[in-house]
């Protein structure tokens, strides 16, 4: 094994030598991330502090970032080393690679946190919001119609009351308030 890296050029050797420990670290990572053993963002401290409370869902220079870099560094170097003949070249594309990797990680952390998002129903979310009369809503509170209201991004279909004239399907009204914490009182617009 070492008679392979002798024979290297040095910048092709470098490469090589950042990108064995970077994925052997990068492979452990990886796993103790899908056992979940690795459950921390990145939000430790070296100094008495009190992170509570920081909304911190990443760090830029955290040791994960570190290993990504090199993933991208030292494979687009590996990979291109024959291709691309000007080094500074080379070196360029592999930091931008390197830095490609980093940033792809900030998206795919964004989007997992977008996934952790409490989206429960809420029937307090509706008030002054619209809705469109699914069932016709009976005259001054004589009866209960339903309305179809969209809350987070889904729709629900909830009892409502008027205290005004009836009003058919297919209106809109607006969610003036809410009774007994599950009937809307709703007026025509």
């Amino acid at each position: 094994m070492l008679d392979f890296f002798d024979g290297l050029d040095p910048v092709l050797k470098t490469f090589w030598y950042v990108a064995i420990p970077s994925s052997l670290i990068f492979i452990v990572q990886a796993i103790m991330t899908f056992v979940g053993s690795d459950a921390s963002d990145g939000i430790e401290a070296d100094f008495d502090s009190n992170l509570d409370g920081a909304d911190a869902p990443f760090q830029l220079f955290s040791f994960r970032n570190l290993i990504h870099f090199l993933l991208g560094f030292s494979w687009t170097g590996i990979s291109f080393y024959t291709t691309i003949s000007s080094k500074v070249i080379l070196f360029v594309l592999s930091v931008l690679v390197g830095a490609g990797f980093v940033s792809l990680f900030f998206v795919i952390i964004r989007q997992l946190r977008k996934l952790a998002q409490n989206n429960s129903f809420n029937i307090q979310h509706t008030l002054n919001k619209t809705a469109d009369v699914y069932l016709s809503i009976p005259e001054h509170k004589n009866g209960k119609g339903k309305v179809m209201i969209s809350v987070n991004g889904s729709y629900h279909e909830l009892e409502a009351m008027t205290e005004g004239e009836k009003i058919p399907t297919g209106k809109t009204v607006k969610i003036v308030r809410i009774e007994n914490n599950s009937i809307l009182i709703v007026e025509s617009i």
